[in-house]
């Protein structure tokens, strides 16, 4: 490669011709005092002349070869899908403000990476620039797609300023030491930049829980406040109450967003003497008798995370009350009400009135959640029959998909099942986000007839497309047979708005589509199996 340069000679005492000839073009030929075909005509002359005053300069240096990666390259149909993936196409019948009824294989690409990424695949060489560019372009893609890329993407994000962001995400184009390398580990660990830090934190975390922590307390007393809260953040991956020493001491840190940070680590672990202390608090302020708020934020609250000033329209008492309750062991409250296990502490009347049970079973709630207790969650969330407004612990559909992100996967799917029986879809969407896919079984069940429930009622059909789009990419593949027969178009629907019937075949055309779509794209990725032994 070379690069070029102005020659001294013709092109250098050609410039103010050339700035004459801008001059005149700007100004009009008609106060210039020319046609305009003598002007394109020199301007013409001077573009060659221009051209031919560059001259060869010494090329740059070539570029290291790229590393190998010797994970295999999937199966060839599978690298024809990602060529297409990538090109974004939607295909024929996409088009104006409708999306027609065929696939969106933007959506379809995250499916793709993850299950090439379960098969141990390398990116296929060429497709290496516009997978970068997709994960450029869409940080949802990143990283998934900067795993498929390998040490080869990275090599090749060195070379273009564009993908400069993948070299933020590890290793700055080059591999980890082993955990076990303890002197490159402690180089890199003091020498690195803050990225390539980040990830050599985690990898150590992975390989040795207390390495990570033993790493961090070298440097942890000169690092700057936002890189301590980084690091601090990234002991949430494997905490475990050999955490508990480090985190103690980091209560006691200059930062209070670090020290918040760390507050909220421990209460985390329900034996830590934090979440004792918490415990004696709030055993303090809450009982069978009512509910007691603190009258005071004291200096040992305020070590302990409690947030002093309440944000605005919040008191102050039912503020660190709130605080207070969040952060004590759950299993401080069998013993507190009399043996009595979680649903029947939430259904117990609180004296004070009903602001205070709300104050209450709001902290139980997070608490829930931070500790990640499936007993306390389902008692807060109560049966998914009953009206939302009713609900234990909380309305608010955004903390119901929270706790329902506790319960394990097979519970999920059928609280969500009942609730979408039981108020259908239209309030489901977010609960929805949180179950495992595909949504197979009784979940997917249950999305596909209400769905259908919704056609035949004649509902407005555009306030369902968020769900049409999320059972696209999250309904089990095997349901497009059970669907084939709601894509053909009803004028005998009920009450239905102008147009919905025509709208609701094609979007269940879509899905079907979609769903069969994603069936062959799974299967294109299988491994061919193996030829049996001679």
């Amino acid at each position: 490669m070379t690069r070029t340069t102005e020659a001294d000679g013709d092109a250098g005492t050609g410039h103010g011709e050339w700035e004459e000839l801008v001059g005149a073009a700007l100004l009009g030929t008609g106060r210039s005092q020319g046609s305009p075909a003598a002007l394109l005509d020199a301007a013409a002359v001077q573009t060659v002349r221009r051209r031919a005053g560059l001259r060869p300069a010494e090329a740059g240096p070539r570029p290291d070869p790229a590393p190998g990666d010797p994970r295999p390259a999937p199966p060839e149909p599978a690298r024809r899908r990602l060529a297409q993936l990538l090109a974004g196409r939607t295909g024929a019948g996409s088009g104006g403000g409708r999306r027609g009824a065929a696939p969106d294989l933007t959506e379809l690409l995250p499916q793709w990476l993850a299950a090439a990424g379960r098969h141990g695949y390398r990116a296929p060489a060429a497709l290496l620039p516009a997978l970068l560019d997709a994960a450029r372009a869409r940080t949802d893609l990143r990283a998934q797609a900067l795993a498929l890329a390998g040490v080869r993407g990275l090599w090749l994000a060195r070379l273009n300023p564009d993908w400069r962001f993948a070299l933020r995400g590890g290793a700055a184009g080059g591999e980890l030491p082993g955990p076990g390398d303890r002197a490159a580990v402690e180089r890199l660990w003091q020498e690195g930049l803050f990225a390539e830090r980040v990830a050599l934190l985690g990898a150590v975390r992975a390989h040795e829980a207390a390495a990570a922590t033993r790493l961090l307390s070298t440097t942890w007393a000169t690092e700057r406040a936002e890189d301590r809260l980084m690091f601090l953040d990234s002991l949430r991956v494997g905490l475990s109450e050999g955490d508990e020493p480090f985190l103690e001491a980091a209560l006691g840190d200059r930062s209070r967003n670090v020290r918040a940070t760390a507050a909220e680590l421990l209460s985390a672990l329900p034996q830590s003497a934090l979440a004792r202390r918490m415990a004696e608090r709030a055993l303090a302020c809450v009982g069978p008798e009512g509910v007691t708020p603190p009258a005071d934020c004291d200096a040992g609250m305020l070590r302990d995370g409690v947030v002093e000033r309440p944000p605005a329209g919040r008191g102050e008492r039912a503020w660190w009350l709130g605080q207070l309750v969040e952060a004590a062991p759950l299993s401080c409250w069998r013993e507190r009400f009399g043996g009595l296990g979680p649903a029947q502490i939430v259904a117990l009347p609180v004296a004070g009135g009903e602001s205070w049970r709300e104050e209450l079973h709001a902290a139980w709630c997070r608490a829930a959640v931070r500790q990640r207790d499936p007993q306390w969650s389902k008692a807060l969330l109560g049966a998914a029959s009953a009206p939302p407004a009713t609900a234990p612990g909380t309305a608010s559909l955004a903390e119901r998909a929270k706790l329902l992100s506790v319960l394990p996967d097979g519970e999920r799917a059928q609280w969500v099942a009942e609730f979408i029986r039981a108020h259908g879809l239209s309030e489901a969407f977010q609960l929805l986000g949180v179950c495992v896919v595909p949504w197979a079984g009784t979940l997917g069940r249950a999305v596909v007839d209400a769905l259908d429930a919704a056609r035949e009622a004649g509902s407005y059909p555009w306030s369902f497309s968020g769900v049409m789009g999320l059972a696209e990419r999250c309904l089990d593949p095997a349901a497009a047979d059970h669907l084939e027969s709601l894509t053909a178009a009803s004028d005998g629907l009920p009450d239905a708005s102008p147009g919905a019937a025509a709208y609701w075949a094609e979007a269940f055309q879509r899905l079907v589509a979609t769903l069969r779509l994603r069936a062959t794209m799974l299967a294109e990725l299988t491994p061919p199996a193996a030829a049996p032994p001679p």
